[in-house]
């Protein structure tokens, strides 16, 4: 099994920076496709950044520019680097893993990040 625990989330003001990490840790398969994805009490879980095995990213509309992901794969980890915070980013955000091989979904327990104005 894969576990993905997440780290970094806090209370931020407005125009702060935060930095989200996700360890992978587990029967890890060989290619994968890390993000990370978040949430708000009431609404769908919204996809906010991905990176492949071989680098190649994705990003959402609302957070380019601000957001960075990065993946080192050989310390089994996931990156958010979150700049220009706003009180609409707060949310629950969860890491995520796509198994490429199985096609299986895996999630963390999510971390909290709270944007003051």
């Amino acid at each position: 099994q894969v576990q993905l625990v997440e780290s970094g989330g806090g209370s931020v003001q407005a125009g702060g920076s935060l930095k989200l990490s996700c360890a992978a840790t587990g029967r890890l398969p060989g290619a994968s496709t890390m993000g990370w994805y978040r949430q708000v009490p009431g609404k769908q879980r919204e996809f906010i950044a991905s990176v492949t095995s071989g680098g190649t990213t994705s990003i959402a509309d609302s957070v380019e520019g601000r957001f960075t992901i990065s993946r080192d794969n050989a310390k089994k980890m996931v990156y958010l680097q979150m700049n220009t915070l706003k009180p609409e980013d707060t949310a629950a955000y969860y890491c995520h893993m796509f198994s490429t091989g199985t096609t299986r979904h895996y999630w963390g327990q999510g971390t909290q990040v709270t944007v003051s104005s």
